[in-house]
């Protein structure tokens, strides 16, 4: 089981973030409130989710029902789909309760509360529903056979290299520790830590955190659950039959992993959590350093907890989460900018592909499709550090990571 620890949540995403956190102090009890707010915020999202969407379909139904009538008899399956619609919200709903009730004691300071607000069903932002959308499709992209394509492409790009970097004919992998900050629903963690490596996923949504640890450790047999994903979509579908096609999951065990293995989730702020210098042998980052408001924050912090000699394995496109949003600080700064500010942190960068292209959470069926063409990288911490003009001598990797000689 992948063990979920509450180190640094905070109430933040996008629309509640660090920047103005820094603006405005709070007290710890102020602090705790708002985490608990957030909280329940995001509970609610679960909880409001049928409503918000059959108010989709029943408006749907009201612009067909608009149409002349000789209009409706030329199209005469469309409520018949609308109706099938309604059942797969149904369907969604279900196992979006399941995950709501998993999770309410995920942190321990995250009280039921009165028992009658457990039954209430509170509306939600369009934000907020949007973010629980997003959510849905990523069971497609971390943990179904329709979304292996699209690992295949973010994620396997990264794995070879660690498995390269880190050879287990080389290396003991099972003190190799791996940090995978932005972990989603945790499926990039799950791969490495299967592989041996000690590995540790990071996430700070809610909507994340809910649903990885509801797959993570609550899921035990293959494709066993059903998802409606594109019942949301109601443009560029060619067939009526495409948006209420069903994804099963999980599409391997995720409790098959190795009896040893080392594998976490720590839910809280990448930048809060991770503060121990020297701590980690590798940082794999997918999809990940364009959530920043100013990735240079990011970049010192891979920095100072990768051990010398320690690599930052990254890929992915500058879709940058804060940029146009009001009151928020954005730096979005283009990729030569960043590497050459990763290059003056001290990085050695060992490979480099300028064009990687990728999917995220695609529907391969939607007339519209959008394709990333991302970066990689991989960033070695030297084993050189220079301070106060001398050189020190540092080992390569963590002593006790590499094999004794045969």
């Amino acid at each position: 089981m992948a063990e979920i620890t509450k180190e640094s949540v905070t109430e933040g995403e996008k629309d509640e973030s660090r920047f103005r956190k820094e603006k405005i102090k709070y007290t710890p009890e102020e602090e705790a409130k708002l985490e608990r707010q957030h909280f329940w915020k995001v509970v609610d999202a679960f909880r409001y989710y049928r409503i918000h969407i059959l108010e989709q379909v029943n408006r749907a139904k009201r612009q067909f029902w608009s149409l002349p009538q000789h209009h409706q008899v030329l199209l005469p399956g469309v409520l018949a789909n609308l109706t099938c619609l309604s059942q797969c919200v149904e369907r969604n709903q279900e196992i979006l309760q399941a995950i709501v009730l998993n999770c309410l004691h995920m942190f321990e300071n995250m009280a039921y509360g009165e028992e009658d607000d457990l039954r209430k069903v509170r509306p939600s932002s369009t934000f907020d529903m949007d973010k629980l959308k997003s959510t849905i499709k990523q069971f497609v992209r971390d943990w179904s056979e329709a979304g292996q394509a699209e690992r295949e492409s973010c994620y396997q790009p990264l794995i070879r290299e660690i498995q390269r970097l880190f050879p287990s004919d080389q290396y003991d992998v099972s003190k190799v520790s791996v940090l995978v900050p932005g972990a989603g629903l945790g499926r990039l963690a799950w791969e490495i830590a299967r592989l041996g490596y000690i590995c540790q996923g990071n996430e700070w949504s809610f909507f994340m955190l809910f649903s990885s640890n509801f797959v993570l450790n609550r899921c035990d047999t293959v494709n066993s659950l059903t998802l409606y994903p594109w019942i949301h979509q109601f443009s560029n579908n060619k067939k009526s039959s495409d948006q209420t096609r069903p994804i099963s999951f999980p599409d391997v065990n995720p409790q098959d992993l190795p009896l040893d293995s080392d594998f976490s989730m720590v839910a809280g702020d990448f930048l809060e959590v991770y503060t121990e210098p020297e701590s980690w042998d590798c940082v794999a980052t997918c999809f990940f350093i364009d959530t920043a408001h100013n990735v240079l924050d990011y970049v010192e912090t891979i920095w100072k907890i990768l051990k010398p000699g320690g690599v930052w394995v990254n890929l992915g496109p500058l879709l940058y989460h804060f940029e146009n949003m009001a009151n928020e600080l954005s730096v979005e700064l283009s990729y030569e900018d960043i590497r050459e500010a990763i290059i003056k942190y001290g990085f050695h960068i060992e490979v480099e592909r300028e064009s990687v292209q990728t999917t995220y959470t695609e529907n391969d069926r939607s007339m519209l499709k959008y394709v990333y063409d991302c970066v990689f990288f991989v960033a070695r911490k030297p084993t050189h550090l220079y301070t106060n003009g001398q050189q020190d001598e540092q080992p390569h990797n963590s002593p006790s990571a590499a094999k004794s000689p045969r």
